[in-house]
Order: C-alpha cells, then structure tokens, then sequence
C-alpha cells in the first residue's frame, strides 16, 4: 500500500497559491507594526500619515505633485495674493536637477546675479537631491532680512558656488515695462502671471498704448515663469475675439477645451509674443493660443516646457495636496510639458553677447536687443 505524504495546508499557501494583495491594508499593517515595535515609543500618528502622503507622491516621480503641510500652504497662498518673503525666483525640474527657470526682475536673486537656468545643487549645505520642489521653496523662503546661501552649478563655470542672498519682501509686477517702440509699435514686457490682478493691469497698459498710436503690440515674456490660468485665458482674451486658449487631457484621454473670454478683445492690431528658455507654464500657454489662433508670430527660443495641471486638494488639518490630474495642449494639439514651444522665428542670443554676460560685464541695451529688433520687423510685417 503507497504512502502519501500530507503536506500542511499552510504550507501548500505559502509556497503553492498566490492571493492578490490588498495593498491599502498592507499599509496600515506597517503603520500599527511602527507604533508597536519602533525603537522610540513617541512616533505620532501626524509624523507617520505625513511620511505616507509624502512617500505616496514621491513615487508618482512628478516634481509638481507634492504635499503641502499647513504652514506651506499658507505660504503658497500668500505668494498667489502677489507678495511674500524670499529672494524671487521662479524653480522648476530640468533634467531631474532643481533648475532657476528665471530670477523675477529686480528681486534680492537677479541682484546677487542668479541666472536662468542655474541649477541649485544645495541650499544651506542641504542637498537638493531627491528634494521635492515645496522642500525648496521652504529653504529658500523665510524671514526678512535673514540670508540664505544658495550653491549653484552653472553651465559656464566649472564647479558649483555658493551665492549668499538676503531675504526680502517680494511684490510681484506683473508689468515691468510699456512704451512705444519704432513709432507704431507697443511693446509690453509682462514679467509674471502670478498676480491676480495681472489681466486688469495688461487691458490698462494696452488701452494707453492704443491712445499713444499703438497699431502693432509686442508682448514680451521672456524669463516669464508663468502663474495663474486664469491670467492666461485673461490676456489671451484681450487678444483674440473668438477660439480656444489651451485643451486639458486627463488620464482617460477626456479633452476639456479653455475657450478666450467673449466680449474681452481690446486690441486688433498684429501681435508678437518674445519667447526663450526661461518662458514656462502660462506664458506657454499664452503663446500657443496666439500662434495656434493664427492671432500672431512667436519669437525668440524655445520655451522651458512646463505645463500641467495641478488640482490644490485641501485637506482637513489645514495641509494640501497638489496633484496632477491633466496635461495642456494648445489649440492644435501640441503637447507643452517638457516638449515647449518653438518660436516661428529663431532669433538666438550673439554669442559675444553670451560671453560678455558669462564674464559680468554685460550691458544690456534695449536698442541692441536682437530678439525685439526682430519682433519689430516681424510684428510690421503681418
């Protein structure tokens, strides 16, 4: 008679079966195994759920979707009303490095010579590594008249070095000049979007340009690294009577279209938008409504390429998450996020001109400007 061997049912289902896990239960399995096991008997249940969220949404491995504890929150909020304390610098991911999209003009950063494109690879000794872009900008950002210390690695130079800046009071312009240039031709330079007054302080800047003989508008947003949507949508209405501003693709590929703003156009003469490297998130987005609308010509360089949909999900203890939940496209599909736009004219920078920046001894001259000389024959000519 054959024997047979019995093997223990528990272990035919460690070695024999497989269940599907319930990862949500795992989760708060290793919760309870910290607070019952861990070394130190103090660990909150505040410090272990932050860590979790934090956890979460470092590994979706998108810098713009983050946590917000109370505190940097309140700070975001501030920002968004036009001022705050820092050193004004708008911070975004290029090639997975914390990288300057562009010092905000006049600020304690353009003046301790912090340039676009910069990377911070430390801030007061901590690394900016794996650091989230809300870490950075919570190092950054801090008392008035206190100093941070910023390492910087610049293309130009061979090794990083440390800039030291004193922390101030930053009020956001969102227009930094408006004049007339070559008789017929306004120009605007709209230095950021972050205002929620920017769209009123452009539909007054464009109105006086129109009495003073204004039949062409330049619009330059250069080293503009974008803000609010709704400024976008805003600015693009003044522009343009009828057509769509950008289109949001979510995960399931549903297309929303941002249409301009009926009834809003204050100007129909021809248009020019001065884009580069330092041009991010809304000015983008102004920029492919313009050229996608056939309202205008793009010129200049490449934008930065950073455009994509945060949804600000407060939560009940006062902290917030940011999460993407779509992309951008302009009018005619094109994707924005880490692809920019390229302008419809190349006008690069002389490189005698880089140099002399590269060495500090630049001067800048707007009559020297190659990229406005070009607009102004560009924006004549359509």
């Amino acid at each position: 008679m054959k024997k047979y061997l019995r093997i223990p049912l528990v272990l035919l289902l460690l070695v024999g079966v497989s269940y599907p896990v319930n990862w949500k239960l795992q989760t708060l399995q290793v919760f309870d195994i910290i607070q019952g096991n861990y070394v130190q008997d103090n660990i909150s249940e505040k410090t272990l759920t932050y860590g979790a969220i934090k956890g979460m949404l470092e590994s979706l491995n998108d810098p713009y979707s983050r946590f917000l504890e109370p505190d940097k929150y309140t700070e975001m909020k501030s920002s968004l009303a036009g001022n705050f304390f820092g050193i004004g610098i708008h911070i975004g991911m290029k090639n997975n490095k914390l990288t300057v999209i562009t010092p905000i003009s006049g600020t304690p950063a353009d003046k301790a010579g912090i340039r676009a494109m910069d990377s911070i690879v430390s801030i007061n000794t901590v690394t900016t590594e794996k650091m989230s872009l809300e870490e950075a900008v919570s190092l950054i950002r801090g008392p008035e008249g206190s100093k941070v210390t910023l390492w910087i690695k610049r293309e130009s130079v061979e090794t990083p070095f440390a800039v030291s800046i004193v922390r101030a009071k930053i009020d956001i312009k969102s227009i930094e000049d408006a004049k007339i240039l070559a008789d017929d031709v306004g120009y605007l330079r709209l230095n950021s979007f972050e205002s929620k007054e920017a769209t009123k302080e452009m539909a007054t800047e464009i109105k006086a340009l129109k009495k003073k003989g204004a039949k062409h508008l330049i619009i330059d947003v250069r080293n503009n690294g974008g803000g609010l949507l709704s400024n976008a949508q805003g600015i693009a209405s003044l522009l343009i009577d009828e057509g769509v501003v950008v289109y949001t693709v979510d995960r399931s590929g549903n297309k929303l279209s941002l249409p301009v703003t009926p009834g809003k156009k204050i100007f129909d003469g021809s248009v020019v938008i001065l884009i580069n490297g330092s041009s991010a998130s809304a000015s983008e987005i102004l920029a492919g409504a313009v050229r996608d609308n056939h309202r205008g010509k793009l010129v200049g360089t490449h934008s930065f390429g950073k455009a994509s949909v945060q949804n600000i999900i407060p939560m009940s203890d006062g902290s917030a998450i940011l999460l993407t939940i779509a992309k951008y496209l302009t009018p005619n599909g094109s994707n924005i996020h880490t692809v920019g736009i390229p302008p419809d004219v190349l006008v690069d920078i002389p490189s005698s001109d880089i140099e002399a920046i590269q060495k500090g001894t630049f001067t800048y001259s707007m009559d020297k400007d190659p990229q406005i000389l070009k607009a102004i024959q560009v924006v004549k000519s359509l």
